[in-house]
């Protein structure tokens, strides 16, 4: 059965200006334990968790009151994580890690879990776990291993209209709705920097389609809030090569069409 545990040790965010995201526990430790507390994983999902974090701070300091602050939600649906709730726990106040609360589910309810603990956007590296939860609804983008062997400062995100669902599987995209309430909070909080002195980086790929497509592309992300920072079209090229280049930490679907549209 489903549970949802408050971090003490992390103060709380005002429910009404939070952006909720989610990380699988197994992104985060490596299973077993190293002197009483799951080790860390040096990769993207550690990286990722510090930008956010980070980003907060910067967002408290400068007294953006208004901006939506991130709010982490560790869910754990490995068996074997499920047994070493404690150390999961313990081992995130231990590591120093922004989280505000804890989720253990099952793989049978995890996307119930996300549902009810208002997740606007779930982090894995596990396809079939995101294209589950993006058939409920719920938003989800697949981390990006290549980012963990280059740190970086600011929190890199690449909006690409095939980067969760291929076109092949028959799953519906996000809903309109979900998608851009994302974007609206994103944006909101990339207007509070200059663009010399941003945390966030917004980048948007188009992998198909001419340069009007993609032009297309920016139009629409921009009138849901965000403005890219960086834009490439494709137009049918390998899409790998430059991927390893642009370092993104996730990759979001845009699909602003309904699915029968």
């Amino acid at each position: 059965m489903a549970s949802t545990i408050q971090n003490p040790d992390v103060k709380q965010k005002d429910p009404d200006r939070v952006l909720v995201v989610a990380v699988t526990s197994r992104e985060v430790f490596e299973t077993g334990a190293d002197e009483g507390h799951l080790a860390l994983k040096e990769d993207m999902s550690t990286q990722l968790l510090q930008l956010l974090h980070e980003m907060n701070k910067r967002m408290e300091q400068e007294n953006l009151e208004e901006t939506p602050q991130f709010d982490v939600i560790l869910i754990t649906t490995d068996s074997e994580q499920q047994q070493q709730s404690s150390s999961i726990i313990s081992s995130t106040k231990h590591h120093g890690l922004e989280i505000s609360s804890f989720c253990f589910a099952n793989e049978e309810t995890f996307v119930e879990s996300l549902q009810k603990n208002n997740v606007q956007l779930f982090l894995t590296t596990d396809r079939s776990e995101a294209s589950e939860a993006m058939q409920e609804g719920v938003l989800s983008a697949l981390l990006d291993h290549r980012v963990a062997s280059t740190p970086s400062d600011q929190l890199r995100i690449m909006f690409c209209e095939d980067a969760v669902i291929q076109p092949d599987t028959g799953l519906k995209p996000a809903s309109r709705q979900a998608l851009q309430s994302l974007a609206s909070q994103l944006g909101a909080m990339r207007r509070r920097f200059s663009l010399s002195d941003s945390p966030l980086c917004f980048i948007l790929v188009t992998t198909h389609g001419s340069k009007e497509s993609c032009a297309k592309s920016l139009l629409t992300l921009r009138s849901s809030g965000i403005s890219v920072d960086e834009a490439y079209c494709l137009a049918g090229a390998p899409r790998d090569p430059i991927m390893s280049l642009l370092r993104s930490h996730f990759t979001i679907r845009i699909s602003f069409s309904d699915p029968e549209e």
